[in-house]
């Protein structure tokens, strides 16, 4: 079984993209600039690392032997490896930290320290959900079991529960990532036939699967089990709220920038195909917000601009603030929505509201209605 491919409209105002891509493709000629990372990226990839690791060298070292302090310092580790994710893997695995293939892989490895597997990420990610984007059945991103984040989906009577359940599946994420998903992402790729698209078999992709898991077990768990002069069940909290704080803040970074009241939601038809093509699908799909926080867009790596990184994916989050100008009236232009909440609290709002309405089937009754 093959993942099956998606049809866009090529006739739907094939002019706009041209004309975007013409432009942003001036931007960097005028300023004769990169499309890639540079000095700032390399020095917020060092600070994202140091947040990382300086906590959990003090804690092996054993300058904190109490649990308190040393559960201050796991805290740290969780802000700093949600940075990690957001602000440096997230480029390089989408190759645009740097020019250099080689960089971007070496860079890139940094979700291992995260609990993921990269090959998986960049099907899940790149493949199934910059491709697919709140399409039923193929974005990767929006098909839970557990939630419903498309009116498309089936409704279950628990999902009435899903806007007060989700903050804690939301902490759960990287966990999900080490402990399960990891195994079964590899088993149902295969299915799909896109294992090959990194270059990989089953087994090639199992054996590095299992290796990753077991020197990060290691790292993290075993070592500090070994060398922190606290109890073990102290240590595994630690661990626990480490991963919860990541997955929070990966989760809520990520989910209010396309499962929003105000974004589209498509279901293929018959002929799997979408009435938009590509760009606009994109431009309908997703949401940025708290665009005026410059220190909000440092931390999460620029993914509070999720429309310019949707429609230029391949092109280092150090650019987004100044594309979006760009990007906003060309939408303009064209007549096209160009979705934003001013701030991330708004952003929350308007993603809880719609797992609530998804969840006691509101939102469906408004569909039905129009």
């Amino acid at each position: 079984m093959a993942t099956p491919k998606l049809y866009f409209n090529k006739k739907d105002q094939p002019e706009f993209f041209k004309e975007l891509s013409q432009r942003v493709n001036q931007y960097f000629s005028e300023r004769n600039i990169s499309r890639y990372g540079n000095w700032r990226m390399v020095l917020k990839t060092v600070f994202m690392l140091a947040l990382y690791f300086t906590p959990f060298i003090l804690m092996l070292s054993g300058v904190f032997t109490s649990f308190w302090p040393v559960l201050g310092l796991w805290v740290i580790m969780g802000f700093g490896m949600a940075g990690l994710g957001l602000s440096v893997m997230h480029d390089a695995n989408h190759g645009s930290y740097s020019r250099s293939k080689r960089v971007n892989k070496l860079v890139g490895f940094v979700i291992h320290f995260i609990g993921g597997y990269h090959a998986n990420w960049k099907i899940q990610h790149n493949v199934l959900h910059h491709s697919f984007t709140n399409v039923h059945g193929m974005d990767d991103d929006i098909n839970l079991s557990i939630m419903r984040f498309s009116p498309d989906q089936e409704w279950k009577p628990f999902f009435r529960f899903q806007a007060f359940y989700a903050p804690f599946l939301y902490g759960l994420l990287t966990l999900n990532w080490f402990f399960v998903k990891d195994f079964e992402q590899i088993a149902r790729y295969r299915d799909l036939d896109l294992l090959k698209s990194q270059g990989l078999t089953y087994r090639k992709a199992l054996t590095e699967v299992i290796i990753h898991k077991l020197w990060y077990f290691g790292l993290m768990i075993v070592l500090p089990l070994l060398l922190v002069a606290i109890p073990w069940w102290q240590t595994l909290i630690g661990f626990f709220v480490m991963h919860f704080i990541c997955g929070q803040i990966l989760s809520l970074i990520f989910q209010p920038a396309h499962v929003l009241e105000e974004t589209s939601f498509y279901k293929p038809d018959d002929n799997n195909s979408v009435e938009n093509n590509w760009a606009i699908h994109q431009v309908r799909t997703t949401s940025n917000f708290a665009n005026g926080s410059r220190w909000f867009s440092w931390y999460v790596g620029g993914l509070n601009n999720q429309i310019e990184h949707h429609l230029f994916p391949n092109i280092c989050h150090i650019h987004y603030r100044k594309l979006s100008k760009i990007v906003k009236e060309t939408t303009a232009e064209f007549g096209l929505p160009y979705h934003q909440h001013k701030t991330f609290f708004a952003a929350l709002r308007s993603h809880f509201s719609l797992l609530h309405a998804l969840g006691t089937r509101k939102y469906d009754l408004a569909l039905s209605q129009k």
